[in-house]
């Protein structure tokens, strides 16, 4: 049951809602607690908006919930930069279920169309008891966020984690001002259909429930609209007027007609912080160490940056540089891959076959093509940033290849740090196309030769050309920096 607004704290005017907070904890074997702040978008756009925003957020860890058990929730200012938080102690077995066996597993499967179909989904009893947690999850979030806004507060609730929320908060806050950002692709609705026909029309609806529903391109923006037009049927009418917003109208059971605005904000890379950042002495020690694994100052390299994530398509950008290996002998010797894939979700376990599969075409790569003086791939799988801005700077070609993105901000932020030009061979299955895409070389994810044959094009690519169009990269890739992606939606929520 979402409660009553709270008396004890004041309201805030401005909420964001989020499965991951700004800040997690560590537990030392003393009970000691120690605080790290994240970054990225969320953080830089809240931080632009004072005092009064809260963010809520949920408890990840045993450190994370012993921090929320020790403050009731509301964490220490000096612990998340000055900024109010509130973390939510849902209990670890609820918020496993809500997370790995229905958010990443089924909605993240499904919106980025990774199912192998003779075989998955199956929805059955166990799925059922997962969707359970999924609701109580997102009612978690709508009771905390009923109880702490003020009367017609903005909130902001974020990603597929938190579909439902929009529509519960809206029953018992119906004066606040509710939008929606999905962070993912949106499945066709021909994919949507695979889940089951209740669990359609309730995420659609818990959208539904929001004022406006932001996506991160067009595509994807069109995308729900035609899932919901599918799972509601006559209940619901999408407009896509020439000169206006578009918009939904759902008529949910036993309640009002209810007009839902689509809107598009692609999120662009934070040009300042990122020049700044990879100009720093410990991206430079990066730099020396990188240009002694590929060897040769006449080399080339090819940088891919990504979290081993199925959707990222590693192994087939991999089987693409052999292939150009093979096809191209003239470049053997000549290029170094650089391709750094970060473990990730390693509790499921197909991403931790994914990944030991990654490292293991590397290691058949480097045996095949290898000779005393070069390693044709260079794999790092720890997580470094520094070490990340330094391929940046380096990379003469980047491979940013996904068989399915919402955005990919790697896309973005290789052309703004790139020391001398970086062609960039991108997949039009990542968002970031729509707005990059006339300045890289387009591929098919799927097709391994075509993807060689990019590869080859941006090494041979003249330097002019290469330089010009980084130029350009860059430019489309900061027109909406985080800050300002941020505020604009916040901007048009109140209109």
């Amino acid at each position: 049951m979402v409660s009553e607004r709270s008396a004890v704290q004041p309201g805030a005017e401005v909420l964001v809602a989020s499965n991951r907070g700004p800040v997690s904890y560590a537990l030392g074997e003393g009970g000691e607690l120690s605080a790290k702040r994240g970054g990225g978008g969320l953080v830089s756009g809240l931080s632009t908006i004072g005092a009064d925003a809260v963010w809520v957020c949920s408890a990840l860890g045993d450190g994370d919930r012993e921090a929320a058990r020790r403050t009731g929730g509301l964490l220490d200012v000096a612990d998340t930069g000055g900024q109010r938080v509130r973390m939510l102690d849902i209990p670890a077995d609820v918020h496993a279920a809500a997370y790995n066996g229905v958010a990443n597993s089924v909605l993240w499967f499904v919106h980025h169309m990774l199912y192998q179909t003779p075989l998955e989904p199956v929805f059955d009893a166990d799925f059922r008891g997962q969707w359970a947690a999924y609701e109580a999850y997102n009612a978690a979030f709508a009771s905390a966020l009923a109880d702490s806004a003020s009367p017609g507060a903005a909130v902001l609730v974020q990603d597929y984690h938190l579909a439902l929320v929009p529509a519960m908060l809206r029953q018992v806050r119906p004066d606040v001002r509710i939008a929606h950002f999905s962070h993912t692709p949106w499945a066709p609705p021909e994919y949507f259909a695979m889940l089951p026909d209740d669990v359609q029309r309730q995420l659609v609806l818990g959208i539904l429930g929001a004022d406006r529903a932001n996506f991160l391109t067009g595509r994807w923006a069109r995308a729900f609209t035609a899932c919901c037009e599918r799972a509601l049927g006559p209940d619901c009418t999408a407009h896509w007027p020439r000169h206006e917003a578009p918009s939904v109208v759902a008529v949910p059971p036993d309640r009002k007609a209810h007009r839902t605005r689509i809107g598009v904000h692609g999120l662009g890379a934070d040009a300042e912080f990122l020049r700044e950042r990879s100009r720093r002495p410990d991206v430079e020690e990066r730099m020396a160490a990188l240009r002694g694994q590929i060897g040769g100052t006449d080399r080339k390299t090819i940088v891919r940056v990504d979290r081993t994530e199925l959707s990222k398509n590693i192994v087939r950008g991999l089987l693409a540089f052999r292939r150009l290996l093979a096809d191209r002998p003239e470049w053997r010797e000549r290029v170094v891959h650089l391709a750094f894939a970060y473990p990730s979700r390693q509790d499921l376990a197909v991403y931790r076959d994914y990944t030991a599969q990654v490292g293991a075409l590397a290691e058949e790569i480097n045996a095949e093509y290898g000779t005393a003086g070069w390693q044709p791939v260079v794999l790092h799988v720890k997580d470094d940033f520094a070490r990340s801005l330094a391929a940046y700077r380096l990379a003469d070609v980047a491979l940013v290849n996904p068989i399915r993105d919402g955005m990919n901000l790697v896309a973005k932020e290789v052309p703004v740090v790139s020391d001398a030009g970086c062609a960039l061979v991108l997949s039009r299955e990542a968002g970031a196309w729509e707005e990059l895409g006339a300045d890289a070389l387009t591929v098919n994810p799927y097709d391994v030769g075509q993807t060689a044959e990019a590869l080859h094009a941006a090494l041979s690519m003249p330097a002019e050309e290469r330089a010009a169009r980084t130029a350009r990269l860059a430019a489309a890739a900061t027109a909406l920096p985080p800050a300002r992606w941020f505020l604009d939606q916040l901007q048009a929520l109140g209109e």
